[in-house]
């Protein structure tokens, strides 16, 4: 195991390209079962995540081919078992997507309960009850799910919460169905029209992604296909407010600007100046002001950047107010952050922050992946040393980002600590 090692209070500075979407990779890696046809994408970043999904593929007997170059090519042509098992499943919750195509394709799947961060509940009765209404029969027992059904049959399905996984789930199960199937109240987040560009590559009827609703029309057999997915959102906005919290000019690049409408201009109304470059942004420094923040499903603010967020308020003047309205527990970063010296009050699900002159280093724990990459900012800020304990959960959706911090101008290290040591 191996522990972050930063000395803040450096500024970023210069230039920093993002990696591809590890939430639009895994989807689209699933989805290579649809097909007995061959399956490459490129550009698929080097995270734990991802690896896990492609170990995933692999027990259920899809040929994985390393390309180079971060490409790989897949062939479903030889699946031979439909039980994605406990071991692989626990460490991922994206794991879940890998119910629809088998259901679809080949009539049945056993898919134990995913795990991964305990950012809170997150059922997956929604993709059981949309599959249910498309004529599966589900059955849940012993920590798994056994789903079968002879051909699934296009329906309309309303889901209660416009779910990204759900609505994937569905979308991939629905390509291959009989007829058109209607999803309303779907997700609409850049990574699910990234699935449906895959999925229209392939030869489904999927139209309406980024709306509402969202109609797939099934069909008999899909092709292979040929996908780069997506910059990733989630990381650009990472880096975006450690930029912010060090008072660094970092260039911000491998990504659509306009997939993070929500944040941007939320930290353009605190003060801060990020202006559109080409594939990316540049953003420079600035005093930021106090603000109040509601996650919320897109176009909302993305709870992904919420504890990200919550870190940056600490610079701000004043006092902010950060609520979380889509996971019941992620303010566990809360606490490592007071061992830092913030000033953060949890009232309910709401985070009232308030400007902290002098964060101080102290050893903190990564609890789940987007409150350790807070950790990180809060490190960058402080003064004296901060070691980052459990950075594995950094590792499942930061590709590189030692040497990213690194090529900013960060002093970090990283080193190696006992495999039984919390501290």
């Amino acid at each position: 195991m191996r522990k972050l090692v930063i000395k803040g209070g450096r500024p970023l500075a210069g230039e920093v390209r993002v990696s591809r979407s590890k939430n639009a990779c895994l989807p689209i890696l699933a989805a290579s079962l649809l097909t007995d046809e061959r399956v490459e994408l490129r550009d698929v970043p080097d995270l734990g995540d991802v690896r896990t999904m492609l170990s995933l593929l692999g027990s259920l007997g899809v040929a994985v081919e390393d390309l180079g170059g971060r490409s790989f090519a897949l062939d479903a042509s030889g699946v031979s078992s439909f039980e994605a098992a406990y071991d692989l499943v626990k460490t991922m919750r994206a794991s879940i997507c890998v119910l629809g195509p088998l259901l679809a394709r080949f009539g049945r799947a056993r898919v134990s309960f995913p795990g991964g961060c305990a950012i809170g509940t997150r059922p997956v009765d929604l993709h059981l009850r949309g599959l249910a209404a498309m004529g599966a029969s589900v059955r849940v027992a012993g920590g798994h799910i056994d789903a079968r059904a002879r051909r699934l049959v296009g329906t309309e399905v309303r889901l209660d919460f416009p779910s990204v996984g759900a609505t994937e789930n569905l979308m991939m199960a629905a390509s291959l169905a009989e007829g058109e199937t209607v999803i309303e109240n779907a997700a609409r987040e850049p990574e699910v029209a990234d699935l449906a560009d895959a999925l229209r590559a392939m030869g489904a009827r999927v139209g309406g992604d980024g709306t509402r609703t969202v109609r797939v029309g099934g069909a008999r057999r899909l092709r292979g296909f040929r996908h780069r997915p997506i910059g990733d959102r989630i990381e650009a906005g990472t880096w975006i407010m450690a930029a912010l919290a060090t008072g660094g000019e970092v260039a911000v690049r491998g990504f659509d600007p306009g997939h993070l409408g929500a944040v941007v201009g939320t930290l353009r109304g605190m003060g801060a100046s990020i202006e559109e470059e080409g594939d990316g942004v540049r953003v420079s420094p600035g005093p930021l002001g106090a603000v109040r923040v509601e996650t919320a499903p897109w176009p909302g603010f993305p709870t992904d950047l919420q504890a990200q967020f919550t870190a940056l308020c600490l610079r701000a003047g004043g006092t902010s107010v950060v609520t979380e309205t889509i996971f019941e527990n992620r303010f566990m970063h809360v606490g490592e952050l007071q061992r830092l010296g913030a000033d953060i009050v949890l009232e309910g699900r709401a985070a009232v922050v308030g400007r902290t002159e002098a964060l101080e280093g102290a050893p903190v724990m990564c609890t789940d992946l987007r409150a350790s990459a807070a950790l990180v900012i809060a490190g960058l800020m402080s003064g004296g040393t901060t070691e980052i304990l459990r950075i594995y959960h950094l590792e499942r959706g930061y590709e590189d980002l030692f040497g990213k911090l690194s090529s900013l101008g960060a002093s970090v290290g990283l080193v190696e600590t006992e495999p039984w040591s919390d501290r």
